[in-house]
């Protein structure tokens, strides 16, 4: 009886993936145009996830039908949005194994998490600064994001290149101190530029909380403050 019962489990098993293999298989021929990423089954019966490009789309198992939209849970009272909540748990994922890819900066214990997309000549991102240096047991990862002129990346190309990266970041931010030497280095730049592309991110600055939620642009030390302590909706 085990052996009946453990291998109908697994063809079950094997069935799952099939499908879900199939559905990869069925939705990247039908839009050729973005790569497959993942496919899941949602709390809808019928319904498949697709990750392809960062982005979030539903279907059914034959993908007959394609849904670039919100999915709600009306079972909860609150009507909890179902893709609001996955797109913040594939930012977060894509931040916490990108971190490399930023300036590092940590204040007190460093426990709290934060991270920014920015450009060095963002005014915005500028005025940002005032605001970081009030957050205390903080670690804050910025990841250059020159999108407003050639001289931002330069800039930013500068920046990296520099013996103390977070030090040079902070003297051209708060002191308009432009690091000198020539900058020959490999940079991050573009994996940040496309990340930034797959999170749907407008402009600098953009605020992230560990969580992936978005805080939006410019916001003072007291928003981020009330982030930390409000916990992302269940």
């Amino acid at each position: 009886m085990l052996r009946i019962l453990t291998a109908t489990l697994l063809l079950a098993s094997g069935l799952a993936h099939a499908s879900e293999a199939t559905i990869r298989q069925a939705f990247q021929s039908k839009i050729s145009d973005v790569t497959v990423e993942s496919v899941a089954k949602t709390q809808m019966p019928g319904l498949y996830e697709v990750i392809a490009n960062g982005h979030i789309f539903y279907t059914d198992e034959n993908v007959n039908f394609v849904i670039r939209g919100t999915l709600f849970d009306a079972r909860t009272p609150a009507m909890r949005n179902l893709t609001v909540a996955r797109n913040s748990e594939l930012v977060a994922q894509a931040l916490s194994k990108s971190t490399d890819n930023a300036i590092k900066r940590v204040r007190g214990n460093g426990k709290r998490l934060l991270y920014t997309f920015e450009d060095p000549n963002c005014a915005y991102c500028k005025k940002q600064q005032q605001e970081l240096i009030k957050l205390n047991d903080v670690t804050i990862y910025t990841f250059l994001w020159p999108i407003l002129s050639p001289d931002s990346v330069e800039k930013s190309r500068a920046i990296w290149c520099s013996r103390d990266r977070a030090k040079a970041w902070e003297d051209l931010m708060t002191r308009s101190v432009v690091p000198q030497g020539e900058a020959k280095c490999d940079t991050p730049i573009e994996k940040n530029m496309e990340m930034a592309r797959r999170f749907g991110a407008q402009g600098t600055p953009a605020i992230y909380l560990a969580d992936g939620r978005s805080l939006g642009g410019y916001v003072t030390a007291d928003r981020i403050e009330e982030g930390f302590k409000s916990p992302a909706a269940k």
